[in-house]
């Protein structure tokens, strides 16, 4: 296996995965973890800007190892650019396998832009915390 980047300090989230979220030889729907993409994205953007945000664009998604029934999964959200009204973050998806605890591994990763709305939905300028990373 090739070498891997370290595996950032603090995830968005974390997931087990469950049986229903299997497809039919046994592995994680992609799609259930593009929609846990999509969640840890949003959760990094407001950590750097407190607004409600749209998902625009899932760019480069590749799926690297496949995710089985029990691995619990840590999605790191990191803000990549900081546009006047949009952000893309990306998302490392690293795994701790339930069938074979040991080093956790990272499965895939993906780049999410999102606009900052206000409640009509209209892309509003971004506002970075004080505090923000």
């Amino acid at each position: 296996m090739a070498s891997q980047p370290p595996c950032p300090p603090e995830p968005a989230i974390r997931v087990v995965m469950m049986p229903r979220d299997t497809n039919a030889v046994g592995t994680i729907f992609g799609g259930v973890l593009l929609s846990y993409i999509d969640q840890a994205a949003f959760i990094g953007a407001r950590e750097v800007a407190a607004h409600r945000y749209v998902t625009v664009a899932l760019n480069a998604v590749e799926f690297k190892e496949p995710v089985f029934v029990g691995d619990v999964l840590s999605f790191y959200a990191e803000p990549v650019k900081l546009g006047r009204t949009s952000m893309r973050m990306r998302i490392a998806v690293w795994a701790e396998r339930f069938a074979s605890p040991g080093p956790r591994i990272r499965v895939t990763q993906a780049e999410v832009v999102l606009v900052a709305v206000d409640e009509n939905r209209r892309a509003i300028p971004i506002t970075p915390r004080a505090d923000a990373r």
